[in-house]
């Protein structure tokens, strides 16, 4: 067996050995890992139009959103993501999802996924959540880069993205396949030492 001469930027099993926190965030609200309870909310948000337009969800059943909100702590297990749910403190329903895709331990590197109910809309609260996960992931994980990508036409991440930190670094051209044909995507950057 060849091995690198360059170690891991994360050993192997950190992650998988890390019980998922619960983050507070300021305005009140909490991230937490997913319940199956907070199914509906899954099934409500793959029904909602603008996170449709721009992420690629699909639940049509209660069923199946358990089942994806399984898959979610699996995937923490096997160290290739990190989801919360964005919610209100003391067992309330979830009103979005924020987290790590992509995680690459070795690389050190990964990427944010988020979207948020209308509910929950309006207050800021993506980009605390964006903060807070980007803080951890830093950190708590011990990540050297995070990337945060979104269509070219959702002004609303970009905004996210600035406010949070992240740097925009280029336009990846016909990057994301979306419902309604190709996007361009912005990409967004910020490296341990940004913040």
């Amino acid at each position: 067996m060849i091995t690198s001469p360059i170690p891991p930027v994360v050993p192997a099993g950190h992650l998988a050995q890390m019980e998922q926190p619960v983050l507070a965030l300021p305005s009140g609200l909490e991230l937490r890992p997913w319940r199956v309870s907070d199914a509906d909310a899954l099934v409500a948000a793959a029904q909602e139009p603008a996170i449709r337009q721009w992420n690629r969800l699909v639940v049509t059943s209660q069923t199946e959103a358990s089942k994806r909100i399984e898959r979610m702590h699996e995937r923490w297990q096997n160290e290739q993501s990190a989801i919360w749910a964005i919610a209100r403190p003391d067992g309330g329903q979830a009103v979005g999802l924020i987290g790590w895709g992509d995680i690459d331990l070795n690389g050190g590197s990964a990427e944010i996924l988020y979207w948020i109910l209308p509910s929950g809309r309006g207050r800021g609260t993506m980009v605390e959540a964006t903060k807070r996960v980007t803080q951890w992931a830093f950190d708590e994980l011990g990540l050297h880069r995070l990337r945060l990508c979104h269509s070219v036409a959702n002004p609303a991440s970009c905004r996210v993205a600035a406010k949070a930190g992240f740097s925009l670094e280029g336009t990846m051209r016909s990057a994301l396949l979306h419902e309604d044909g190709w996007h361009d995507e912005h990409l967004h950057a910020m490296v341990h030492g940004d913040i």
